[in-house]
């Protein structure tokens, strides 16, 4: 029988069997703050025994709204020991989603720490709801985190939880409608990051940066939840502006992203060196590897010996670009509801770029009749939180889910490759189904698209919607606008004739989260992109269009 680990039970392992090594590294201005294992469980078996003696009973749901910290670990730890339930939310969540997940999840608490803006949180926040502040806020709360900790000892019974008791609830950054709350129990975390830390080999000497979101599942069950497993050492980002500065101090040998970032890494590059002299000097024997380590150590990466991207697709030209400086990216996939990672490339196949590779082991995945990915997972979620009629539709009697992910399976390379989801499947004026994910991902080969979003529901032919990368600033229009001729005559010479592309219109009004046109996890919100571009897409042109940004939506 396996014996049920915790994230508390790992924490413990490590503080006892090696209670002086740092497990944490919080940069703040020019402050380095570092807790060792011992110090990181003592923080957190304090905060434990705070959270209840403010009141809260087994089971009462706390929520962490921050950005990613190592406060914010050891709250999640915390939380556990004292037998709650976290409820991340996204810390650029508007005022309206945070109601709402507050409120939805019945939360008592919240844990408040780094936020960029503090508007939305003083908006949502109510006096029925305790408050907990840790040493960045701005918002005046009822507690205060270091009082709380220095005013109480170690929890002494920290909860013993059941396989299947709820652990965390996580609510959907969702392209439409409102979050759901994905409930995950003890055991779909455990084989989650258990799993993880197996495949990806977390050895106590890994070094890993958490600065995707600690509020989706990824970030969770593939860097926090493996670290804590496996004795590694986290580091953690101050800002924005200091990206670089915190990659290069953590050398990571582990790194997972997402596709824009790698997008953006890229064009940082190309800035600098621009892409017809760089593939010159790569193509050079002896100068090409110097040039290629050059570049790696550049972004930080060069001590790096697994590399990942997840939560979208990402172009397979865009992961040839990077196999060619020596830094090979295997592409995962997995959902909320499935805890994370569920397939993947690893070990990296270099003849399996752009599939999602196998499923990990404990997984299974199959197509149903119509392409859809099904799977079923000791990581498969309980429910969603309060709508079991919802939880009904995508489970099957044999336990399986229904992502809503297209798929295709391989047979030549023994592995599964993502087509597309099942609802943005769009008809164009001939009558037939258009995939767009396919599409954008051939025209984000293009190292001058940075952002793409194919559409076309009722329109003769398909268009691509694009925000170019800053080093098509340092080009003239006519360069910048042949190239993506060239790439659109190319890509259409791949498609189906219903398929292909009659226009490419080039925006200059970047889709951010801000804006609300990416979710938190940097996907593309298809809807509110289509709504946005509506009367543009409709304008006759030439193959590319150079279009002044629309009026704000």
């Amino acid at each position: 029988m396996t014996v049920l680990r915790t994230a508390p039970d790992a924490l413990n392992l490590w503080a006892e069997k090696s209670p002086n090594r740092t497990f944490l590294t919080q940069p703040l201005d020019d402050e380095i703050r570092e807790w060792t294992f011992s110090e990181a469980r003592d923080d957190a078996a304090r905060l434990a025994s705070a959270l209840l003696n403010l009141g809260l009973s087994k089971g009462d749901r706390v929520a962490i709204l921050s950005k990613n910290c190592a406060e914010w670990m050891i709250a999640d730890i915390a939380i556990s020991m004292a037998g709650l339930v976290s409820v991340p939310i996204y810390p650029t969540a508007g005022a309206e989603t945070l109601s709402y997940v507050l409120e939805h999840s019945g939360s008592r608490a919240v844990i408040i720490g780094r936020l960029d803006k503090e508007e939305a949180a003083k908006q949502a926040l109510t006096p029925e709801i305790m408050t907990i502040g840790m040493r960045y806020t701005g918002i005046a709360c009822q507690n205060d985190w270091q009082a709380m900790i220095d005013a109480n000892e170690p929890i002494a019974e920290p909860h013993r939880p059941e396989a299947d008791d709820v652990m965390t609830i996580l609510y959907t950054s969702g392209s439409t409608g409102r979050p759901k709350g994905v409930v995950i129990s003890y055991r779909a975390y455990d084989y989650a990051s258990g799993t993880c830390a197996d495949v990806l080999s977390f050895k106590e000497q890994e070094r890993v940066l958490s600065y995707l979101p600690l509020a989706h599942i990824t970030e969770r069950t593939v860097i926090a939840g493996p670290a804590v497993y496996g004795g590694s050492h986290m580091f953690f980002v101050d800002k924005l502006e200091t990206f670089i500065d915190d990659l290069r101090r953590a050398e990571p040998t582990l790194f997972i992203s997402v596709p824009r970032l790698w997008v953006q890494f890229q064009t940082g590059v190309h800035r600098k060196t621009p892409p017809e002299k760089l593939d010159r000097l790569l193509k050079l024997p002896i100068i090409g590897k110097m040039v290629a380590r050059k570049v790696r150590q550049g972004l930080g990466l060069d001590s790096c010996r697994l590399i990942g991207s997840g939560s979208a697709p990402i172009s397979p030209l865009t992961l040839r670009w990077y196999e060619k400086i020596g830094i090979n990216i295997s592409e995962g996939w997995g959902m909320s509801e499935t805890s994370g990672l569920s397939c993947t490339n690893m070990p990296f196949r270099s003849e399996c770029i752009g599939t999602i590779g196998q499923p990990i082991p404990g997984t299974e995945m199959k197509l149903s009749d119509e392409g859809e990915i099904l799977i079923r997972t000791p990581g498969l979620f309980t429910e969603y939180y309060k709508q079991s009629e919802l939880t009904d539709e995508v489970k099957t009697p044999d336990g399986y889910f229904h992502t809503g992910d297209k798929g295709e399976w391989d047979e030549s390379i023994q592995a599964y490759r993502i087509t597309g989801r099942v609802k943005e499947q769009f008809k164009s004026a001939k009558g037939k189904y258009v995939s767009p994910v396919p599409i954008e991902g051939k025209l984000a080969g293009n190292p001058l698209i940075e952002q793409v979003c194919v559409m076309g529901a009722g329109l003769r032919a398909p268009v691509a919607v694009v925000v170019p990368a800053p080093s098509a600033a340092q080009m003239s229009e006519a360069d910048v606008s042949q190239s993506l001729q060239d790439t659109l005559g190319e890509v259409n010479g791949m498609l189906e004739s219903h398929e292909k592309l009659s226009t490419i219109f080039v925006v200059n009004d970047p889709w951010t989260i801000e804006n609300d046109l990416l979710t938190p996890t940097l996907k593309i919100k298809r809807d509110d992109l289509e709504a946005r571009y509506a009367q543009l897409i409709r304008q006759e042109g030439g193959p590319v269009v150079m279009c002044e940004p629309p009026a704000a939506a």
